[in-house]
């Protein structure tokens, strides 16, 4: 019997699908943390969201391996107490009330609070201290974090509103969101599979992304250890904005449609 979900063939397809992979390869190993949500919307111009969303999935799954063996051990287990029981309330949330959220207003907030947060850091003139993990804060924001990753895959900003304020060293930091978003993408493969999205040509099409999706984890720590920590925050915060300008792009947009 013929396979009914063959491997996807479209040249088109790799042409976008190789460099998102790798952008988000990147970003999660430490160099341009929020980048990676380029990768969806790239994907997104050959393929409908949600089966892009879908061959994704287990490719971050293996850079989230990769991630955890090259930040093994390097991650603050103050805040990992607190913002992983707020991922997994956010991702029950998300599972819940998906069939009634919009995804464009999703990302319109997201975005919106992407955007505010640095802006209002860059517009500080007065140096604030370093914060310090909080449990009211950090079970809040993980909880938006997880939500916006189910509905949106745009859980980044609302944890990097927590997380950044903190100025951890920066490779604690990354170690810390790889752990954390590791734990979110593979609690995320139950529903994804239940929702059948998870086709033999899919997972074919996911397995020949993987190579180059770890050789950009990889590439990305290396660049991540050539930033000095002052550096390697701005651009952060830098590439949060960009993100809330692209999910505010997106979120328009869909609604206008």
């Amino acid at each position: 019997m013929p396979d009914s979900f063959p491997m996807i063939a479209d040249p088109w397809f790799y042409a976008a699908a190789f460099p998102a992979v790798l952008i988000v390869g990147l970003s999660k190993g430490g160099f341009g943390p929020g980048s990676s949500l380029i990768a969806l919307p790239l994907l997104a111009l050959v393929l409908p969201p949600l089966q892009a969303a879908a061959i994704m999935l287990p490719v971050l799954c293996a850079m989230d391996l990769a991630g955890l063996w090259g930040f093994r051990g390097k991650w603050d287990r103050r805040n990992m107490k607190i913002i992983l029981p707020g991922a997994l309330v956010g991702i029950g949330v998300g599972a819940l009330t998906a069939g009634y959220v919009s995804n464009a207003g999703v990302e319109v907030i997201v975005g919106s609070i992407a955007v505010i947060f640095a802006l209002q850091k860059w517009l500080k003139r007065t140096p604030v201290e370093a914060a310090e993990p909080h449990i009211g804060k950090g079970l809040f924001w993980s909880a938006c974090s997880g939500f916006t990753s189910f509905i949106a895959h745009a859980g980044g900003p609302p944890l990097y509103v927590y997380m950044l304020p903190q100025r951890l060293d920066k490779t604690i930091f990354v170690g810390t969101t790889v752990v954390f978003f590791a734990v979110v993408n593979y609690v995320k493969l139950i529903p994804y599979w239940w929702l059948g999205q998870f086709t033999p040509g899919n997972l074919a099409t996911g397995a020949v992304l993987i190579p180059v999706a770890v050789g950009g984890v990889y590439l990305g720590m290396y660049l991540h250890h050539k930033l000095s920590d002052a550096l390697f925050y701005r651009v952060v915060y830098i590439f949060v904005f960009l993100c809330g300008l692209k999910l505010l792009y997106d979120g328009f947009g869909l609604e206008l449609l």
